[in-house]
């Protein structure tokens, strides 16, 4: 992960933006008092998305178990 200053990143927060948003790579941003972390902001909901699915009772298991399923198994047809 690349590491800027706070100084640095404020010079070049544009261009930072758009690179993180093309290449998904997140820039950790260090101040003097804290520090944090640059990410995408389709990265971020992706991550907010997991978190919420994974804390649903009974959907982690849900998921794994589709993701054993051959395709050649699945229905076309929703049940809902």
């Amino acid at each position: 992960m690349t590491t800027l200053s706070a100084t640095e990143a404020r010079k070049c927060l544009y261009n930072l933006v758009d690179d993180i948003a093309l290449s998904h790579d997140p820039v950790q941003i260090v101040g003097k008092r804290h520090s944090a972390i640059l990410i995408a902001e389709e990265d971020w909901r992706s991550i907010q998305e997991t978190l919420y699915l994974t804390s649903v009772p009974g959907m982690r298991e849900s998921i794994q178990t589709g993701l054993k399923t051959p395709v050649e198994e699945c229905s076309e047809k929703l049940a809902w």
